[in-house]
């Protein structure tokens, strides 16, 4: 029979690691442009926009629709930046917590945290 106590400290030290990914991932930011680099979006691996920057090229008042296209565009390929970084920082971990790309159900531990 496996050592409950083992388990209970492998599972919060796995707990911490991913506690660090997050915390990492949340400092870190990534940039996705679009129109060749007139538009520039900033996130973070938490998936929260930092800045938008536009090039005065890219703003012509008789077509903003365009403008609107770019920037969704440019926000679009900073969240997929930010989403392929998150699976690599947390993906290991999450393995090692139950594989399969999702985590497991580790809240009837007891751990502070896991639900």
């Amino acid at each position: 029979m496996p050592d409950m106590q083992a388990i209970l400290q492998q599972a919060q030290q796995m707990q911490q690691q991913l506690v660090a990914a997050q915390e990492e991932l949340a400092r870190t930011e990534v940039t996705g442009t679009s129109g060749g680099g007139l538009v520039k979006a900033t996130v973070t691996g938490g998936m929260e926009l930092k800045s938008l920057q536009i090039d005065p090229k890219a703003v012509d008042p008789d077509d903003t629709e365009t403008l609107a296209d770019l920037v969704v565009a440019a926000v679009r390929d900073a969240m997929s930046s930010a989403q392929k970084l998150t699976e690599e920082k947390l993906g290991p971990v999450a393995g090692a917590l139950g594989g399969g790309g999702g985590m497991p159900d580790l809240g009837g531990l007891g751990l502070p945290g896991l639900k």
